[in-house]
């Protein structure tokens, strides 16, 4: 807020409507640190926000000669909404960049990983297989995005916010298009059409960017934690030297601690973006309640997505990768996941549908005998003269039952994603400091 006031008096002095010297007073005396918050809150209470308070102790604090420099022409909304944009610019920053970091190391991940083979699953189950290298490249894709969106809105949507009393900025006559100008400018703020006092939609594009950047980081975390179950243990976190992941109660226990951290913070999202969206409707030319209820839901969406994208960077870049694992499970589903392709090498033959119905009876079989797919096919004259009569030799059978020959585009993919990646990369301006 004392930003916001400092720019709006050097703004004044350079549209002439004060005098030489005003602005770099009120610059001077706009030091935080010097100001009693708490005072300015009790203070709050009185006025609705805490800017009236705030208006009156950095006048003190301004030579007399400089004081009609102070809040001229500003109402409480056109300080705080400026500091909301400034806040968010400087925690967007903060966010893409913890957000290249995972970008960076899901990529590191993809390529390393391209082929690596593992179960994909579906409804929580086996389907067929993947490469762990894809799994690392949508979220190294997803992250991207999110940070792309995050970017737009930084350099896009973020604006000054300067209309007066009821956005006229009457008060300062002719002048006030061009010290609303001039306030943009100081600020490095983009510059509205016209004050957006109850055109709440900067915002809302702003939390639903912060909402995606939480959904991109909440998949990898869930995807972690999943991965990371015992049963499972295909993934681990990095272990910071014996000391992350323990249990108050259970030694043995090495929790998947940042990815828990990242659920614990994307999982708030969508309702503060619900929140901020629906007190997106505000009344005539300023908002009765509205304006009041977006300020703490905005801060927190700020603060859980700036917690998801540092915990996220952290999570990728010490993931420790079982490979053999991957396979292990993978194998010890006895060649079901491979049913799609053994129907596809039959259907030429079989016709499509005759395929799939030998296939699937024949993985009722093997589900229900715990044998392989493989020896249900070639053992039981049910299946095995079907198949012998349509030409299909045992090794072509035993050739579709193997998952390294059933991974379609994943390894383009994998190419384009990582492609795709560098070349956002090597268009990105760094974001503000």
């Amino acid at each position: 807020m004392l930003d916001a006031e400092a720019a709006l008096a050097r703004a004044l002095e350079s549209a002439g409507q004060v005098p030489a010297g005003a602005g770099a007073a009120v610059t001077a005396a706009a030091r935080a640190g010097e100001f009693d918050a708490g005072e300015i809150g009790r203070q709050a209470a009185l006025t609705g926000n805490p800017v009236p308070a705030l208006v009156r102790a950095l006048t003190a604090r301004v030579d007399p000669a400089a004081r009609a420099a102070v809040h001229a022409g500003a109402t409480s909304q056109d300080i705080i909404d400026t500091a909301m944009m400034l806040l968010a610019r400087r925690a967007l920053g903060t966010i893409e960049a913890d957000l290249a970091a995972a970008a960076g190391a899901a990529a590191d991940l993809a390529r390393e990983h391209a082929g690596t083979v593992m179960a994909g699953r579906t409804l929580l189950q086996q389907a067929v297989p993947v490469t762990f290298g894809l799994t690392a490249a949508g979220w190294l894709t997803a992250l991207d995005e999110a940070r792309e969106r995050l970017a737009e809105v930084r350099t896009v949507r973020l604006a000054s916010q300067f209309g007066g009393a009821a956005g006229t900025l009457a008060s300062l006559g002719e002048a006030g298009p061009a010290v609303a100008a001039a306030f943009a400018a100081e600020l490095g703020l983009a510059r509205p059409v016209l004050p957006w006092h109850t055109d709440r939609l900067r915002l809302v594009e702003l939390a639903a960017a912060l909402a995606g950047a939480c959904a991109a980081t909440g998949k990898v975390a869930r995807d972690v934690t999943l991965l990371a179950q015992s049963e499972v243990a295909e993934v681990a976190e990095g272990d910071a030297g014996g000391q992350a992941g323990g249990s108050s109660a259970m030694p043995h226990k090495r929790n998947p601690v940042a990815a828990v951290l990242i659920l614990g913070s994307t999982r708030r999202a969508p309702h503060l973006l619900a929140s901020l969206a629906a007190a997106a409707e505000h009344e005539y030319q300023r908002a009765a309640g509205a304006w009041h209820a977006e300020w703490e839901p905005l801060a927190d969406l700020l603060r859980v997505t700036g917690s998801a994208a540092a915990w996220t960077a952290k999570l990728l870049a010490g993931l420790r990768v079982d490979p053999f694992r991957m396979r292990a499970n993978l194998d010890a589903a006895r060649g079901l996941p491979m049913a799609e392709h053994v129907t596809a090498v039959l259907a030429p033959a079989l016709g499509r549908l005759d395929a799939h119905d030998l296939i699937a009876r024949a993985s009722r079989v093997a589900a229900g005998s715990g044998r392989p797919l493989g020896d249900v096919l070639l053992d039981t004259p049910e299946f095995a003269e079907p198949i012998a009569t349509a030409g299909i030799t045992p090794d072509q059978v035993r050739q579709a039952l193997e998952p390294a020959a059933y991974l379609g585009a994943a390894s383009a993919f994998v190419t384009a994603a990582l492609r795709a990646h560098d070349e956002r990369d090597s268009r990105r301006e760094p974001g503000p400091e």
